[in-house]
């Protein structure tokens, strides 16, 4: 099932090869990954029909198709992954962070990170909440930035649901780092959280010595 789920699915991407394209994407991604040059929404028409419900693989080989597809060099493979297991989060147990946690680590750039971050990890943790506060811990001493990105940004569409404790915790454990994906994900939280309570993120940064790429990108939204 997963060999031939897999091989229909290089087969259509493989038809839409663009070298052009692909230069310019291995380009921005500065040359970490090999592409087939399929821009998103050409991307995302092509694998509609591999994400139709009806077809979707049983729940049991999600993690094997995940690696095997993680294995494969073109970016798009990775890309459609993520979305396929957003097309699972209803079904998520709590061993699935294994899952989401080795599809940050491997292959790790901003363009992945963030789908898995905001829509994987953010499903996850609202389904269990309570596995939160242990793994925020690990990840933030872990050393590995897009783990630490991911702690970060999980709650970034939290909007009242917030746990504003523990954003603080995160934040104030990272002050410091010399790393832009990590400031620059601390100013865009803050800056998210302003649509829904701008006084809490003003007065967070007033008492926090952010970075000043993280303090800029927080207020961006106030007047």
């Amino acid at each position: 099932m997963i060999v031939e789920y897999i091989e229909a699915l290089q087969t259509e991407l493989e038809q839409n090869t663009n070298i052009e394209i692909a230069t310019q994407q291995k380009a921005y991604t500065r040359n970490q990954f090999k592409f087939y040059g399929i821009k998103t929404e050409v991307r995302r028409a092509i694998q509609k029909p591999f994400l139709v419900k009806k077809y979707l693989p049983p729940k049991s080989d999600l993690k094997p198709l995940v690696e095997t597809l993680y294995a494969k060099p073109q970016r798009e493979f990775h890309h459609f992954a993520q979305e396929l297991v957003f097309k699972y989060t209803k079904q998520f147990t709590k061993n699935d962070i294994v899952l989401l946690e080795f599809m940050v680590t491997h292959n790790s750039w901003w363009d992945t990170v963030d789908f898995i971050a905001v829509k994987l990890m953010g499903a996850y943790f609202k389904k269990f909440p309570e596995e939160r506060l242990d793994k925020i811990k690990q990840w933030l001493k872990s050393g590995n930035i897009w783990l630490q990105r991911s702690a970060l940004l999980f709650q970034l569409k939290y909007k009242e649901e917030i746990d504003k404790e523990l954003l603080s915790t995160i934040i104030n454990s990272l002050l410091g780092s010399d790393e832009f994906f990590i400031n620059k994900a601390i100013g865009w939280m803050l800056r998210e959280y302003t649509r829904t309570n701008s006084e809490w993120v003003i007065a967070f940064v007033d008492k926090t010595q952010l970075d000043s790429l993280s303090r800029r990108e927080a207020l961006r939204l106030i007047k």
